[in-house]
């Protein structure tokens, strides 16, 4: 049975059926089943905050370069553009000194 070390290991699947299948053969390492922590009491941790749709464009090649390096990070495109936005953000905030500290 193949172990799974890191989340990234992980690879992409085709179908349900090919996810099934790797499931079947594979299992997560008690290392990294630990960093997923545990639910204690039964309670759930709270949910996340509610997202807004925004309408943004992109020319076909950006989208498409950005769909391929989401695909290479197994996250969805939508996930990482805002990653980068909130990264960007951030840097920009302390840049600008509207960080307090």
């Amino acid at each position: 049975m193949g172990i799974i070390e890191r989340i990234e290991d992980i690879p992409a699947f085709a179908s349900e059926a090919e996810e099934a299948q790797f499931w079947d053969t594979h299992t997560f390492s008690d290392a990294l089943l630990e960093t997923f922590g545990t639910i204690e009491d039964g309670v759930l941790p709270p949910p996340r905050p509610r997202t807004r749709p925004v309408a943004i464009r992109f020319d076909t090649d950006t989208l498409t370069r950005l769909k391929a390096v989401a695909r290479k990070k197994h996250k969805g495109y939508q996930t990482l553009l805002k990653e980068f936005v909130t990264e960007r953000l951030y840097e920009e905030e302390k840049r600008e000194g509207l960080l307090g500290g």
